[in-house]
């Protein structure tokens, strides 16, 4: 996508901060091709770990199936992590409810309905885990 370098660019430069607080750039090492890849990607930050969604159609994520060591630009800084993609509907179900308990704001991007005490709808919730993957990043410290 034409925006990708565009995004990168401004991630890693000093005007990261009218993106950081919910844009970083993630790279990944292509398990057959051995590139790295970078992808501008929103985040969500949950104690020592990283959430991020992406459509199951997407290919950069497949690159982290089982676990892989990653770099992340995060505020401006690179740091070393390692992703896990999670795909089972199951798991991605719990991990978007997770998600929007702890940013209630982003269901209206993702169109989940919240109940009257904030909880996404379980519809809602199967249809994201069909359509989508969670993955965990865990930085090092």
């Amino acid at each position: 996508m034409w925006y990708n370098s565009m995004m990168a660019w401004l991630l890693r430069s000093p005007l990261h901060g009218m993106l950081s607080g919910g844009m970083m750039l993630i790279t990944v090492t292509g398990r057959k091709t051995g590139r790295r890849v970078s992808t501008p990607v929103q985040y969500l930050r949950d104690g020592d770990d990283l959430w991020v969604t992406s459509t199951r159609q997407r290919t950069w994520w497949r690159n982290l199936r089982g676990g892989a060591k990653m770099t992340v630009c995060l505020r401006g800084k690179d740091m070393n992590g390692y992703g896990e993609a999670i795909e089972s509907d199951s798991a991605v179900a719990d991990g978007f409810r997770k998600y929007f308990h702890n940013a209630p704001q982003s269901a209206k991007y993702f169109g989940v309905n919240l109940d009257s005490f904030g909880e996404p709808r379980a519809d809602d919730i199967a249809r994201l885990a069909r359509e989508r993957i969670m993955i965990r990043i865990r930085l090092e410290t």
